[in-house]
């Protein structure tokens, strides 16, 4: 058995399966609560079938793991030969999966570093990804969560939703509430800031909020070496198209990644929503 530091986050990282396969990373399921059903986001729920309740109004909530889930997941990684855990989730604004970690944490047997990084989707998941790099070059646990909490705060994500009704159901959009009133006849663009979403701009159609969008992206990237990922929900021609557009247009751009958002983040941004994540490395 292999004495190693190792990584667990969440589903709301949207790391591809292939790469935590080969990063090691141990993914801990959110739940979603479809009617009164509760199901665990990338197994038993899929993006389509949330957006298509979204669309008929369906009652749609979301949920944490339990501290008994992180528990088991702690000791089962322990029997590995694991000398150490770090722990990285979503902002502990959006959820208590932050919360039911710690807890958990308290009763691992083997010390389990627990990290609210702030951030979400693939802002996560480009910080855990940081964490088994330097995990795999023979890092302990602080030089881990170091490296976790550098890539975090480099981090940028910005997103287009189509409307904030679903932001505003689920009580996500923080300071956003002050121009909701307006924002019925406005596209909006906002930002991950301090593990909150908060409103950036207000544009007039969606052709122009979603090139702004575009815009925003290429400048935070700069000359710098960046990975990106443009996130999507129900809107897969959108993602692509501007995926291109950002290969054109970042100059050192490493890794972009494309991919649907899974139904906790869907849940609350609604179908339409387009998101891009920058990430220097």
């Amino acid at each position: 058995m292999s004495r190693h530091v190792a990584i667990v986050t969440d589903s709301t990282a949207y790391l591809p399966p292939r790469t935590t396969a080969r990063h090691g990373i141990t993914s801990v399921p959110l739940t979603v609560v479809l009617g009164n059903r509760a199901l665990e986001e990338g197994t038993e729920i899929s993006a389509r079938s949330l957006a298509e309740s979204l669309r008929r109004k369906l009652p749609v909530t979301t949920s944490r793991p339990s501290p008994e889930t992180f528990a088991e997941t702690y000791r089962r990684i322990a029997e590995t030969g694991a000398s150490a855990i770090v722990s990285l989730h979503l902002s502990a604004e959006f959820s208590g999966t932050y919360d039911a970690a710690v807890l958990a944490a308290r009763q691992a047997p083997v010390p389990v570093r627990v990290v609210d990084t702030g951030m979400v989707a693939m802002a996560l998941g480009f910080c855990a990804l940081a964490a088994a790099e330097t995990a795999e070059a023979g890092g302990g646990v602080d030089e881990v969560v170091a490296a976790a909490e550098k890539r975090a705060e480099a981090t940028s994500a910005f997103l287009y939703v189509d409307t904030l009704e679903y932001l505003r159901r689920g009580g996500r959009i923080g300071a956003a509430q002050a121009f909701f009133g307006s924002a019925l006849a406005v596209k909006p663009l906002l930002q991950l800031t301090d593990g909150r979403i908060e409103p950036l701009e207000k544009v007039r159609t969606a052709s122009r909020a979603i090139g702004r969008l575009e815009e925003i992206a290429a400048e935070r990237a700069g000359a710098a070496e960046v990975d990106m990922a443009v996130h999507h929900l129900a809107a897969p021609e959108r993602a692509l198209a501007l995926a291109d557009r950002l290969r054109a247009r970042v100059p050192r751009l490493a890794d972009l990644h494309v991919s649907e958002v899974g139904a906790v983040i869907g849940a609350h941004t609604g179908p339409g929503l387009l998101a891009v994540v920058i990430s220097p490395r």
